[in-house]
């Protein structure tokens, strides 16, 4: 179906906007942004930062006096900043400043600097806002300076001080972390780092000094483009080398697994002949760590969507994707317990999680060790977790860990009084749960462990 209506998320640039079209992204643009289009393609910006891998692709499809319309090359699956591992972050970063160090070079400059125009697609981050590009004025400061900070600066020095899971702050701050409050949060020794001291408690100061007033896109009146680029490679060279300090039970998983090497290879073998008979293009590992086992498979994706709650093994595998030079992975952060809300405007500005994947709609999804922490640790009853893996599953790989199983034993063990209540946790009532959502194509268990792999189609799957 065709509609010429803007999309949920893009309303706040009066340049133009983004619409689907029978299910095709492009991007509407408006007269009040011919010249610097024209400027733009005219100075070759826009093939070379593609070329380069920094800008998002695109093909202008029409163009008249009232509109220019394009299409972007197609993301199949968008991840938000709250989503990213701290190393994702950082690269998210980093290729901001690129961007606007190549621009000031070109006499441009990035008018907006918001976390939200960057996607990872192919294996990395790229810049998706075409319409971000403007003129650069002669000793003019950088006008998206202050939203830099607080879109990426900010969250991540939280993060070094704080650990990870501060990046999720910027799902209740999609506008930026406010810089008053980021100064508040920081340790009181980085009010004695020159750095930080003047990119963000100067500018909690001058914020709060000029309140409504100040904008924060500079500290002087006028800025040469020199003390500009210096600025942003500061800002660079700070943000390439920060580190994150934090330790996670989770990050050597599979050096700690309670079954054999045989019972890995041949988990790893039924995985393999299941997903290969489907001849699967698009699979989702939830809980699937640092990417193992989806590399394991024997079996060329499309895509391969592994996300997982701990920030470090996301890390891992955006590194070893990076040293594989793999574009078909695609890492993320996401607490399958408490899965990324709807957020902004009307709660439509930022897709939930379930709309997004359940609209990719993956051919399999991949559920290894995770339903009893689901159940045991979120105690979440077998029938929920169902319901949540049917509504976006074609084809569900799960396995199930029995009550023997050491890991499942050291969660019940550490219930206590209500260990009782947990007598659910069976794999009779595992099976009748989840048959009442899906098919059984499959069932076997793993020899030399107490785990059994279901292989299962979703109930009314045409």
């Amino acid at each position: 179906m065709t509609t010429n209506t803007r999309h949920s998320s893009s309303f706040r640039d009066p340049s133009g906007y983004i619409f689907i079209d029978e299910g095709i992204v492009k991007r509407r643009i408006f007269p009040i942004y011919f010249k610097q289009y024209q400027a733009l393609k005219k100075a070759n910006i826009f093939e070379t930062l593609s070329k380069a891998g920094l800008l998002i692709k695109h093909t202008e499809i029409s163009s008249s006096d009232t509109e220019i319309v394009i299409q972007p090359e197609q993301i199949p699956f968008i991840t938000y900043p709250y989503e990213w591992s701290f190393n994702q972050y950082k690269e998210a970063a980093l290729l901001t400043l690129k961007l606007q160090k190549y621009c000031l070079e070109n006499d441009f400059s990035l008018k907006d600097a918001t976390a939200f125009n960057v996607a990872f697609h192919n294996g990395k981050a790229v810049f998706v806002d075409t319409l971000s590009f403007d003129f650069y004025q002669d000793n003019s400061p950088w006008r998206a300076y202050k939203q830099f900070i607080t879109h990426f600066l900010g969250p991540l020095v939280l993060a070094h001080f704080h650990g990870a899971q501060s990046l999720k702050l910027m799902s209740n701050f999609i506008d930026g972390i406010p810089i008053k409050m980021l100064s508040s949060m920081l340790p009181f020794k980085t009010k004695l780092n020159p750095f930080l001291y003047s990119n963000i408690h100067l500018l909690a100061k001058f914020e709060d000094k000029h309140n409504e007033d100040y904008n924060g896109e500079a500290k002087e009146s006028k800025l040469s483009k020199k003390a500009q680029l210096n600025i942003i490679t500061s800002l660079y060279d700070y943000i390439k080398k920060l580190p994150l300090k934090e330790h996670s039970e989770w990050g050597n998983y599979y050096d700690k697994t309670n079954y054999t090497d045989a019972a890995f290879t041949e988990k790893a073998r039924i995985i393999d002949n299941w997903v290969s008979s489907l001849n699967a293009k698009s699979i989702i590992d939830v809980g699937g760590n640092d990417g193992t086992f989806v590399r394991q498979i024997n079996h060329d994706f499309e895509l391969a969507l592994v996300c997982d709650i701990d920030n470090n093994s996301v890390d891992f595998n955006h590194k070893t994707l990076k040293s594989n030079k793999e574009s078909n992975m695609l890492p993320f952060v996401l607490d399958v317990l408490n899965p990324s809300a709807a957020v902004g405007f009307e709660n439509k500005e930022r897709q939930s999680f379930i709309e997004r994947i359940a609209k990719y709609a993956p051919d399999v999804t991949s559920a290894l060790a995770v339903i009893h922490h689901m159940s045991l640790s979120g105690n979440v009853p077998f029938e929920m977790s169902a319901h949540f893996f049917a509504s976006f599953s074609k084809h569900l790989i799960i396995e199930f860990p029995k009550r023997e199983d050491s890991w499942v034993q050291r969660l019940l063990n550490t219930k206590g009084e209500f260990k009782a209540h947990f007598d659910f946790y069976n794999i009779e009532n595992f099976e009748n749960c989840y048959l009442s959502h899906f098919d059984l194509i499959e069932k076997r268990p793993i020899e030399g462990s107490h785990r059994v792999m279901f292989y299962l189609k979703v109930k009314n799957d045409k």
